[in-house]
C-alpha cells in the first residue's frame, strides 16, 4: 500500500484522465498528481477521484507549458 492507502497494483494501472499519462502519489497533497497536466486528483478514504472536473491545479511547481 502507498501512503495514501492505494494498492501498488491499482497505482500501476491508473492514468490521468486528461492526458492518459502517469500519476504519482503525493502525500503532501493527499492526491495523485499528473506532472504533465499539473493536476492533482484527490484521494478520499483510499479511493482516488479521477475526474478532471474535480482535479485541482498544482501550484508552485515548474513545468513545461508547451
Amino acid at each position: 500500500m502507498t501512503p495514501l492507502g492505494i494498492s501498488e497494483e491499482l497505482l500501476e494501472i491508473l492514468a490521468c484522465p486528461a492526458c492518459k499519462g502517469p500519476v504519482v502519489p503525493s502525500e503532501a497533497d493527499s492526491a495523485l498528481v499528473c506532472r504533465r497536466c499539473r493536476l492533482a486528483y484527490e484521494v478520499r478514504d483510499g479511493i482516488p477521484v479521477m475526474l478532471v472536473e474535480e482535479a485541482r491545479p498544482l501550484e508552485g511547481e515548474a513545468g513545461d507549458d508547451a
